[in-house]
């Protein structure tokens, strides 16, 4: 269910493009991450730190996009995202000697240490790969070919990488002892 809320702007955004064209689009993913983070404020739930990334990027991005009318800016939105995410993993490894990802799933999955650092460094590749990926589609293609892409080609490689992720972790995941 948490996947279809972190995907609900995206598809919203598709949807308002095919319909009304890339400024409106990019209106709707602005009220949509508006509404998610509004959303879980008044159900009293707390607000991920990605959540509040993304809000800040899409307002920055979307904003310049509609205030410009230069859909550029919303084409490097998820660039930005990804190489954000990525940058934190890498800054949280290399600077502070802090796995984010397990300090995020630790206290679920036990695993050996090297396991973690192999994950670490997978998301930070896949971050940083998704990055130029994101670029290259929305700099070389029709803005409609780079919206497909966006929900598609994003949200495919995105489930893609997870399931990866799941199959790595299986073989690594050590037994909890029992009480």
């Amino acid at each position: 269910m948490k996947f279809l809320f972190d995907i609900f702007p995206v598809v919203l955004f598709f949807v308002a493009f095919k319909a009304w064209g890339i400024y409106v689009a990019t209106a709707v993913a602005i009220a949509a991450t508006f509404g998610q983070v509004a959303w879980l404020k008044l159900r009293r739930r707390p607000v991920d730190k990605m959540l509040w990334v993304s809000l800040g990027v899409v307002a920055i991005f979307g904003g310049a996009t509609l205030a410009l009318h230069d859909e550029t800016f919303i084409k490097w939105k998820p660039t930005i995202l990804y190489w954000l995410f990525g940058a934190a993993l890498l800054v949280g490894d290399v600077v502070f000697r802090r796995n984010l990802i397990k300090a995020a799933l630790g206290g679920e999955i036990r695993m050996p240490d090297a396991a973690w650092r192999k994950l670490n460094w997978s998301w930070i590749a896949f971050f940083a790969v998704m990055g130029v990926a994101n670029l290259y589609v929305a700099f070389n293609f029709a803005t409609d070919t780079w919206v497909n892409f966006k929900l598609f080609g994003g949200v495919g490689l995105m489930l893609v990488f997870v399931l990866a992720q799941g199959f790595f972790l299986a073989k690594h995941i050590e037994e909890k002892p029992s009480s």
